[in-house]
């Protein structure tokens, strides 16, 4: 099994200057659309955060519902870092051939950064619905990282969690000082990937300081003092740090782990896909705060107008209760609606199936009673990943 952890969920906290943002979508529309095309077009659509498996229904069920918009979809994935180039040279030949981005946190920054993408909340706001009343809290907030210049398609509280062996693990810990205790007992029996490279690495990283009750959780330099002794002493237990969340899931299915750190598409999907057994189970430490995930669709600048306005309509209807209703796939990034009211019911019957045979009860409960946290600005994240593989990684058994 591939890492999939950076291409399907984006890198966690990607965006510069988030703590500064508000949730509240503007509205004022600041441009006037283009006129639909008089003939189909062919799109061409890139992914960088592994998001089709989400999406592309979706897209796929416009296509077939609006012949008379587009004739074709072109298909092709990417890694992230690639994006920026692309889209520059394209920009810079006058010749865009990419007409929409599907991205995680981590493509949408760059793009940020690069001013690549049209705003488009701002600019076309009269052509989308009003997204301050349509998003769940958690995802109006990712929204918020997006700075207008991009949508947010779907969303996932994340975790952080932690899988367990029942069989093994008769009393699983429940506070973060249960945890080192058990570890301390049971030592290189707990396992996490680096951080930098996993997204539940990622995520237990960025939670501690909530369930620690750190000083600052948004700021690792001078606010993660508990955090950053409690890993290092934690670090004493665990034998290494695999570079992908890939491996961490495979030793905990081959019994050569007993708990890892996770989070809530790792466990659905892994366990629907038959990559890590059904009886695994799951738990949350007390305290513990969602470090949430979202996704996103951005449209570059120079785009061609009859583009630009087929993506409009297909935006808008990426928005809709039937199209959400597709993203619930197989737990890859549960729940997965950004909107509102998209209750599993809706979702096609596999998804239904699946998710109703893998899901545990009380994420759900959870995903209402905990507050929900957006990741890491940009350079706090980075200032984070370069501590932990210093003084945390570099250490391990130490």
């Amino acid at each position: 099994m591939t890492d999939f952890a950076t291409t399907r969920r984006g890198l966690l906290g990607g965006i510069a200057g988030a703590a500064a943002l508000g949730t509240a979508v503007q509205r004022a529309a600041a441009a006037t659309p283009p006129p639909l095309p008089s003939a189909p077009v062919e799109l061409n659509v890139i992914d960088v955060a592994g998001q089709l498996q989400l999406t592309q229904g979706a897209v796929d069920a416009f296509v077939k519902a609006n012949p008379k918009l587009v004739s074709k979809v072109n298909y092709s994935q990417a890694p992230a870092p690639e994006l920026p180039g692309k889209l520059k040279a394209q920009q810079a030949a006058g010749r865009v051939d990419i007409d929409l981005v599907m991205t995680g946190t981590d493509g949408l920054s760059a793009g940020i950064d690069g001013g690549l993408f049209i705003p488009l909340v701002t600019d076309y706001a009269a052509q989308l619905p009003d997204l301050n009343s349509i998003y769940l809290p958690g995802a109006l907030k990712m929204q918020g990282l997006a700075q207008n210049q991009a949508v947010c398609v779907v969303f996932c509280p994340a975790g952080p969690i932690i899988e367990y062996t029942p069989d093994v693990v008769k009393t699983p810990p429940k506070t973060a000082q249960e945890l080192l205790d058990w570890a301390k007992a049971h030592p290189k029996r707990f396992l996490y990937a680096r951080p930098a490279n996993s997204g539940p690495g990622r995520t237990f990283l960025q939670g501690l300081p909530y369930i620690l009750g750190d000083k600052d959780p948004m700021d690792p330099k001078d606010g993660w003092e508990k955090t950053w002794a409690y890993l290092i002493e934690f670090g004493k237990t665990i034998e290494y740090y695999p570079t992908g969340t890939g491996a961490v899931m495979k030793e905990l299915a081959e019994g050569s782990r007993d708990m890892i750190a996770s989070h809530i598409g790792w466990d659905i999907n892994t366990r629907i896909l038959g990559v890590v057994p059904k009886e695994i189970e799951a738990g949350t430490l007390a305290g513990f705060h969602w470090v949430t995930d979202a996704q996103y669709w951005a449209i570059p600048k120079g785009v061609a107008p009859g583009h630009l306005a087929v993506l409009l309509e297909l935006t808008k209807y990426m928005l809709t209760k039937p199209a959400q209703a597709m993203t619930y796939d197989k737990g890859y990034f549960y729940p997965g609606p950004a909107v509102k009211d998209v209750p599993l019911s809706m979702a096609p019957a596999d998804s239904q199936k699946s998710i109703g045979e893998y899901n545990r009860a009380f994420y759900d409960k959870l995903f209402t009673t905990v507050p929900s946290e957006v990741p890491l600005s940009a350079d706090k994240l980075v200032y984070a990943f370069q501590r932990w593989d210093q003084q945390v990684g570099a250490r391990a058994g130490k």
